[in-house]
């Protein structure tokens, strides 16, 4: 999708969380303190805990309001086919990104599922890719980054777009950038189809975790902390799932190579 200001806003958001000051690591002779400084990997936090107010008070005020009306007044299966076609969408940016982060089989499957659902599944309304045996999967550029072996740098916090770091935000920016159907056509009618995906996507990915969101709010004693320990936890596990997917032999859509005798 593109979305013009947002890798500005995300080196923006950045360049305020520098200037806005660091955590000091503790000193040497507070061993505990200085390993827990080190393995949440926040130096930023004093600025980051500000960005999750700010996060906070926009979540509060526009998101979750929409997530929830949105919920409440359409049916759920037309939830999931919304979710499945905005899926659809974005299945151009994983597909380069398998192939970037050299997963052949991963790719032939984000292949055939963009061909099955586009042509079967009505533009992907209905996931019929997956009843045929070709599950999603997702992949980003800061998946592929990590990949390639580029740290995560520190923690960080954004407005809008929550917890992240350096590898991740940049990883956002330029799969933004990137998306074909950003490219596709010009004017007012495709400016405003492209700002409704992207308002229409964070919607509905906001309703989607509403109960876990409200449920760690209203029970962790620190809930930013609980957010940044479950981002690096969920990221961590993504991209180890992906280093050790090294499926690299024919799929099954291949006709398979007839013997000589």
């Amino acid at each position: 999708m593109r979305v013009a200001c947002s890798p500005r806003l995300i080196f923006a958001c950045l360049f305020v969380g520098l200037l806005a000051g660091c955590a000091t690591a503790p000193p040497p002779s507070h061993p505990e303190a200085r390993a827990e400084f080190y393995r949440t990997n926040d130096p930023l936090e004093p600025a980051n805990r500000v960005m999750y107010k700010v996060n906070n008070a926009l979540d509060a005020a526009v998101l979750r309001p929409a997530a929830v009306a949105y919920k409440d007044a359409v049916p759920e299966p037309v939830r999931t086919g919304v979710h499945n076609a905005l899926g659809n969408l974005d299945t151009p940016i994983v597909l380069g990104n398998d192939m970037l982060e050299g997963k052949p089989y991963r790719a032939g499957t984000t292949f055939m599922r963009f061909l099955i659902n586009t042509t079967l599944g009505g533009l992907g309304f209905v996931d019929v890719a997956k009843r045929m045996g070709y599950p999603a999967h997702g992949s980003d550029f800061g998946e592929t980054l990590a990949v390639w072996g580029v740290p995560e740098g520190p923690f960080l916090f954004l407005p809008l777009f929550g917890p992240t770091d350096p590898r991740d935000a940049l990883g956002r920016g330029v799969d933004m950038a990137s998306d074909p159907f950003g490219w596709v056509g010009a004017g007012t009618a495709v400016t405003a189809l492209n700002w409704s995906r992207f308002g229409l996507t964070a919607v509905d990915e906001r309703s989607r975790v509403l109960g876990e969101i409200s449920g760690i709010k209203r029970t962790a004693l620190d809930p930013y902390a609980t957010f940044r320990s479950l981002y690096r936890q969920h990221r961590h596990a993504q991209i180890t799932r992906i280093e050790a997917d090294n499926r690299h032999t024919v799929p099954a859509w291949f006709p398979a190579p007839t013997t000589a005798h």
